[in-house]
């Protein structure tokens, strides 16, 4: 196998492709997964430090949006415009540096941690946490959406994966309208990665909160992505896989709308039913 270009979002390799007992040679297109440390410097205590943040296994792309959109959802910036500057080395390395007068507490540099890109960032014990740091509450019964807009989510989503089509092997976070219209599309080899790099585009583009929009993901829906969607001010949160118990606990408790099993003409409504609107036009 030869080694991924740093840039790259899939890697050719040779193998072989078995059917019963013949194998025939094959090539394969993987998605990449290159490691990403994140360095901020901030203010602290009066004093500016510069010290890595986290080291997150990622597909090379839209790392600047990742980047910001990991501080935000994390808690470690409130806003996305605290951010001065972002800088890329092209090679896994991305700096932040926050404005001037923006404090972070010491312990944010006492957590460079490596985060999985399968299981979401670790170290969030309880509901009440997430909910004491959200910025934005969201409106009761705010937007409906109509059903049929809901079962056209899934394709319009797989349609614009550009990365998933050549391998088959990443995941997708989308971000729509009322409509159905897709907004922004983030893909990654990691789950989380991918919706931390929806909202970072948003918050870099101006658009948050995302009062009215619809947050699809691509795979199942954890406590790690409900917990960033909540933190963004999203609505509704549709899955084309299965939630989690505390998943579903922390939508309810935020006053979310969540969507599980959104495929094939078909989706449960976990929590926020009030947002989905069964009928059609008369």
């Amino acid at each position: 196998m030869k080694a991924a270009n740093p840039l790259s979002e899939a890697l050719k390799v040779e193998t072989k492709k078995v059917t019963g007992h013949t194998s025939t040679d094959f090539s394969d297109m993987l998605s990449v997964e290159e490691p990403l440390e994140i360095r901020l410097t901030a203010d602290v205590g009066g004093s500016q430090m510069t010290r890595p943040v986290a080291i997150t296994m990622r597909t090379p792309g839209e790392d600047l949006d990742l980047a910001a959109g990991f501080l935000f959802t994390e808690g470690i910036i409130s806003n996305i415009d605290e951010i001065e500057r972002v800088d890329g080395d092209g090679c896994n390395v991305i700096e932040i540096k926050l404005c001037s007068g923006v404090q972070v507490p010491p312990s944010v540099f006492e957590r460079h941690s490596f985060v999985a890109s399968s299981c979401g960032v670790c170290g969030k014990r309880s509901i009440e946490a997430v909910q004491v740091r959200r910025n934005y509450k969201l409106a009761p019964g705010q937007p409906l959406v109509g059903v049929d807009v809901i079962h056209g989510l899934p394709a319009t989503l797989r349609a614009a994966q550009k990365s998933f089509a050549s391998t088959g092997g990443i995941h997708a976070s989308g971000l729509f309208d009322t409509s159905g219209k897709l907004l922004l599309l983030r893909e990654d080899v990691g789950r989380h990665n991918a919706l931390d790099k929806v909202i970072g585009a948003s918050g870099r583009g101006k658009l948050l909160p995302l009062s009215n929009r619809i947050i699809l993901v691509s795979g199942r829906a954890s406590f790690e992505l409900i917990q960033k969607a909540a933190h963004a001010g999203t609505p509704i949160v549709a899955a084309v896989g299965a939630p989690s118990s505390l998943a579903v606990q922390l939508a309810e408790e935020s006053g979310m709308t969540l969507l599980g099993f959104v495929r094939d003409g078909r989706f449960n409504i976990y929590c926020g039913a009030e947002r989905v609107q069964l009928e059609g036009p008369e």
